[in-house]
């Protein structure tokens, strides 16, 4: 309740100014303990959400293989990887033939991944592409919902997205997802992560309960902020799941929900959707 009071008279400019200079006094408390290894990126860099770094790298990295079945031989594709959270626990695990490919809006994080992990682990490159994005990208040259990945197609044996469809606007988002298929390989997985509304989940939301208030929206979504809607988008489930049928995509059971909505029980923090393109 405090944050939702901050938020209410602190200005968002402010707010993210106030961070920063926090979060570089910690940077020089890091550098000066010498707590930062060389594929940590600066706290005031980070701009992929709340949580350790590491910590939350390593968590998917254990759902990539355990859930998703992982191979150190697949060619893998990251749509929206950051500044590299996902990508340095993979750094060490795909090999014999095995690849990343990284792109992402904004260019600062790709920049770092070039500079700090590609010279290390040459079958990682990053991508910075021009793409708008309201809440991330606001000066963008290119619309999502037009965007076509640099990559041929059935280039890639694993896709994933973390909280990254959690930020698109529904033209974006079934867009991305043609395109994801596109470029998967037939029996291939793509991994992606959500806020889905269901029974369940549209019940705490509307009690309050929820970590995030979806209150407003429309057709199949909601968002928390109607003035920038892509800072983070809810999807009804059965539309996500119409989605997947759409596309041939058929999911993996179960549907792993998150804690976001703050359920009993929970994988992560966010919905895991995981899916195969099956061989015809």
């Amino acid at each position: 309740m405090v944050k939702d009071f901050i938020k209410q008279i602190i200005p968002k400019p402010v707010r993210r100014k106030i961070r920063w200079v926090y979060d570089l006094f910690l940077d020089l408390l890091d550098l000066l303990g010498g707590k930062r290894d060389q594929l940590t990126p600066p706290r005031r860099m980070i701009f992929i959400g709340d949580g350790d770094f590491r910590k939350i790298g390593e968590e998917f990295f254990h759902y990539f293989i355990e859930l998703g079945g992982l191979k150190p031989a697949d060619r893998v594709l990251e749509i929206g990887c950051g500044i590299g959270r996902m990508a340095v626990p993979l750094s060490g695990y795909l090999k014999s033939g095995g690849s990343y490919e990284g792109f992402d809006i904004v260019a600062d994080g790709i920049e770092w991944c070039q500079k700090k992990i590609t010279p290390r682990f040459p079958n990682f490159q990053f991508k910075s592409v021009d793409v708008f994005n309201q809440a991330y990208n606001p000066k963008g040259k290119f619309k999502a919902s037009e965007y076509a990945f640099p990559y041929p197609d059935e280039s890639f044996d694993f896709i994933f997205l973390t909280s990254v469809f959690t930020h698109m606007l529904p033209p974006d988002l079934e867009h991305y997802f043609s395109e994801l298929t596109r470029v998967l390989k037939r029996g291939g997985k793509c991994f992606i992560t959500y806020f889905l509304l269901n029974e369940e989940s549209g019940k705490l939301v509307g009690e309050g309960r929820s970590t995030l208030d979806f209150k407003s929206g429309g057709s199949g979504y909601h968002t928390i902020d109607r003035n920038t809607p892509e800072e983070a988008v809810a999807y009804a489930e059965d539309m996500i799941r119409e989605l997947y049928r759409k596309y041939r995509l058929t999911i993996i059971s179960p549907v792993h929900y998150g804690s976001w909505c703050a359920r009993d029980k929970y994988l992560s923090y966010q919905d895991i959707v995981i899916a195969e393109k099956k061989e015809i």
